[in-house]
């Protein structure tokens, strides 16, 4: 009986040191992280993740704000067809900003910006208003407020080109000096409602994706 228990104890040390043994160099190492069912076996590469699927386009709508007839719709879907990189929105943040940047060169007597901007019977009608208020001796202080909106008024695609015209409604505070200085005509303090028909127009095959003024009306 005594020599059983010796050789079971015998036994038990000799297990004990070997689970010991085990866990102890478990502990010395960082803990082996768990497979998961997708993990590809050691030495194997996982294979390429597939590629997600392409949205595809929605149809280029007007909003209801803008001039909604069958012709615009047409016309602006025509667009975006010939020119895949055509969107609607985009291209009326890109109006306002270009509407601004217009009226500021315009008040400023800013010839080298109105140039790259409009075309050039566009340019030559401001270039000739800019060159009589110069003769006069008068300067321009006014001041685009806010533009209050800018919606479709018009589109159409003539072959290769794009015409798409734009009403904005502005607040615009107009003051003008005469060459002493003294105010002639206008007031900072009391901005005007205007309404403006901007025409822009664009080869859609143009590498350039900018558009240049065409063609200004009253709204």
């Amino acid at each position: 009986m005594i020599t059983e228990i010796v050789i079971l104890a015998v036994i038990a040390a000799f297990l004990g040191l070997r689970l010991y043994s085990v866990l102890g160099e478990r502990s010395e190492h960082e803990e082996e992280p768990a497979r998961h069912r997708f993990d590809a076996p050691d030495g194997q590469v996982p294979p390429a993740a597939q590629p997600a699927a392409q949205p595809v386009r929605q149809p280029v709508q007007l909003r209801s704000v803008d001039n909604a007839s069958s012709a615009n719709e047409s016309a602006i879907r025509a667009i975006a067809s010939a020119d895949p990189r055509f969107d609607l929105l985009a291209f009326l943040e890109g109006a306002k900003a270009a509407y601004g940047m217009v009226l500021e060169a315009f008040w400023n007597g800013d010839k080298e910006t109105l140039r790259e901007l409009t075309d050039d019977d566009v340019y030559a009608g401001f270039s000739a208003a800019i060159d009589a208020r110069e003769a006069a001796g008068e300067k321009l202080e006014n001041r685009l407020i806010r533009i209050e909106d800018a919606t479709i008024h018009s589109a159409e695609l003539d072959k290769r080109t794009a015409r798409i015209a734009v009403l904005f409604v502005s607040d615009i505070a107009s003051l003008t000096r005469d060459k002493d200085g003294n105010v002639i005509d206008g007031s900072l303090d009391d901005a005007v409602e205007s309404r403006d028909i901007w025409t822009f127009t664009r080869n859609v095959d143009a590498l350039d994706p900018n558009w240049v003024l065409d063609e200004t009306d009253q709204g």
